[in-house]
């Protein structure tokens, strides 16, 4: 294998999105390392078994309240080494940090919160993000190889959401959220699709609350794989996945050199 195809997707709902034709999907061989964020449900309580028949190895970190968060791995190559969580105790229990080591590789998947709920939550969604990019700096210096995927639940910048006006004040586009992009991706971070597609109207969710929204493609990029700068040679190629619809976001991919 010269090199790894590495997707990953917020399916809403890991049991709806099988229901929805997840696993069909999966078997036209799109990913050897499928990353999935707010699975809603323990290992136990889903056909997992469907899953290691295509071949797959399969890591589960769901959050302890029932139907919420969770993210789970599931990849073709055995992992060395899987770390579950960071260590912060709230984002342990909503089940929001997975990592699996590949060689001289790295891969963490993420659900970052959401603070579309409240103040509250969209203080946590700060506190965490905080957490997360310390977290990220003292893990590059065992690690300089890192590749983090998920939902980031933030868009950067214009170019990432439809009506950028509109949302000036709206969770997911605020300004101390997109400053955190910029912090975070000016400290060695590429984002992957970015940096090989620079077209605008290219995104990966659209609210479900108005249904025409994904038709006319309103939507929000805040889907991300990034990878630190001494993978970004090794970049070979990255992209959305627009048309796949098992959730209300669609899935986004990298292929990545292997050396």
């Amino acid at each position: 294998m010269s090199s790894l195809r590495i997707v990953s997707y917020n399916v809403n709902g890991i049991r709806a999105a099988m229901n929805k034709g997840l696993v069909d999907w999966l078997k036209t061989g799109i990913a050897d390392v499928f990353c999935v964020q707010e699975t809603k449900a323990h290992r136990d309580n889903v056909a997992h078994a469907l899953f290691t028949e295509l071949g797959y190895h399969d890591y589960w970190f769901p959050a302890q309240k029932k139907g919420y968060s969770g993210v789970a791995v599931f990849s073709k190559i055995k992992p060395d080494n899987v770390v579950y969580g960071t260590g912060h105790a709230i984002s342990d229990e909503e089940g929001r940090v997975i990592q699996l080591d590949f060689g001289d590789l790295r891969l963490i998947n993420a659900y970052f919160p959401s603070g579309t709920s409240g103040e509250q939550r969209q203080g946590y969604k700060y506190q965490w993000l905080e957490e997360m990019y310390d977290y990220l700096g003292q893990l590059r210096e065992e690690y300089p190889r890192l590749v983090l995927c998920g939902d980031y639940n933030i868009a950067h910048k214009d170019i990432d959401i439809h009506d950028p006006k509109g949302n000036k004040n709206n969770s997911g586009f605020l300004p101390g959220e997109k400053a955190w992009m910029d912090k975070f991706l000016a400290s060695g971070w590429i984002d992957s699709f970015r940096h090989m597609n620079p077209d605008p109207h290219r995104y990966t969710w659209w609210s479900q609350r108005f249904p025409s929204v994904r038709l006319q493609n309103k939507g929000w990029r805040i889907d991300y794989i990034s990878v630190t700068e001494p993978l970004q040679q090794r970049v070979l190629s990255a992209d959305i996945y627009h048309d796949i619809k098992h959730s209300d976001h669609c899935p986004v991919f990298l292929e990545l050199a292997l050396k």
